[in-house]
């Protein structure tokens, strides 16, 4: 009698792993002891320790021991996050992965969601919705989450442009493995590992789902995140749009496409440069100047869509690369926060505005509004 091969797993989720020993436990738990009666085999997981100073390895070695469907992989040296997923994904054997980081979780009833829809649509990329959790307890719906809404069945980009929007990370996409292969598609070394990864996902896909249920808990506000450090590292940004940009170029020389890339890259650059926690004030100029050299490298030759007020204000600023006028504009709308919130410091409860996301509060501000018109015609500050 021959025994048949066990047929591969549907859904591999790799957990690349370093400095959270305070949350790993948390995160496996979420998944493991969420995966429904009778689908073990559906199920693997794959957890990276990425040569981790704490005690995750230790910790890996032991949870791992004794339970079914869970591999762990020891690097010898730490290769950050985009390489270590690779070293996840070189050992997954599952017809899906999902990338999961180990300072987050998944909700109950997450897995058997995503088994099902998989099962259902077949798609390229599944898209799911998640909530940020800030370490008060205080659960956050993105800014981006309505995106999802209203998006039934399987769908293309060119259907639903509109998702190009949603956040660009790994962790809120299912990806068929094939298809990830067909794209020629692995993560590069440095921070912002997932703007090359995650776009041209979308950009690719001829089946596109989209499950509208918070499907992963983002923790927000950990000590070491890169969102919450102040570094030179963030410059690493520059480097992974221009592999984007490349990847688009080469496989789909779209103006439409770029045009709306573009506008998403700048938005993000604004996003950085204009965050106290990421960027050392002595960095903010030379960040800006390399943004304002990405704009006119990259300038679709048949504009973009601008967007209208403080944000778009800004984008015009970058054009001109006129940094003393982004910075005087940076100010103002921190005096106008510090008004609006009295005792709140200004920084803090300005700085999703002040990112560049909409700037919207902002522009109804007479400080702001004095200020915008002044850089307009080009008095004052320019």
């Amino acid at each position: 009698m021959v025994n048949e091969p066990s047929p591969p797993p549907l859904l591999s989720i790799v957990v690349p792993v370093y400095g959270v020993e305070a949350y790993l436990y948390q995160c496996l738990e979420s998944i493991r002891a969420d995966i429904p009666a009778g689908e073990a085999d559906a199920v693997e997981i794959i957890a990276v320790d990425d040569a981790s100073p704490d005690r995750c390895g230790e910790m890996l070695r032991s949870y791992a021991n004794g339970r079914a469907g869970i591999r762990t992989v020891h690097l010898t040296t730490n290769v950050g996050l985009g390489l270590a997923r690779n070293a996840g994904l070189d050992e997954a054997t599952g017809r899906y992965v999902w990338f999961v980081d180990s300072d987050d979780w998944l909700p109950p009833g997450t897995i058997a969601t995503v088994l099902d829809r998989l099962r259902q649509h077949e798609p390229d990329v599944l898209m799911l919705d998640h909530l940020r959790v800030h370490e008060d307890g205080r659960r956050e719906v993105d800014a981006s989450s309505h995106l999802l809404r209203d998006t039934p069945g399987v769908v293309r980009l060119a259907d639903a442009p509109h998702l190009l929007r949603v956040q660009h990370t790994a962790w809120n996409k299912v990806v068929r493995r094939a298809f990830m292969d067909e794209l020629e598609l692995r993560f590069f070394p440095g921070w912002y590992e997932d703007i090359p990864f995650s776009h041209p996902l979308l950009i690719g896909a001829e089946k596109i789902s989209v499950l509208d249920q918070v499907c992963y808990l983002y923790r927000q506000g950990r000590k070491g995140a890169i969102t919450s450090t102040r570094s030179g590292r963030h410059f690493d940004a520059f480097d992974q749009y221009e592999r984007l940009m490349e990847w688009v170029r080469r496989r789909h020389p779209d103006e439409g496409l770029q045009a709306e890339l573009f506008q998403l890259m700048v938005n993000h650059y604004l996003v950085v440069v204009g965050n106290d926690d990421r960027l050392h004030p002595h960095l903010r100029r030379p960040f800006f100047a390399r943004v304002a050299e990405h704009y006119r490298r990259y300038l679709p030759p048949g504009g973009y869509p601008m967007p209208g007020g403080v944000a778009g204000l800004k984008h015009r600023l970058v054009g001109r690369n006129d940094y003393r006028a982004y910075a005087a504009l940076r100010q103002a709308h921190r005096v106008a926060g510090r008004l609006r919130h009295p005792g709140s410091g200004g920084d803090s409860a300005s700085t999703s505005a002040d990112d560049g996301a909409s700037g919207r509060a902002a522009g109804d501000d007479a400080a702001v509004r004095s200020l915008r018109d002044d850089v307009l015609v080009g008095r004052g500050v320019s």
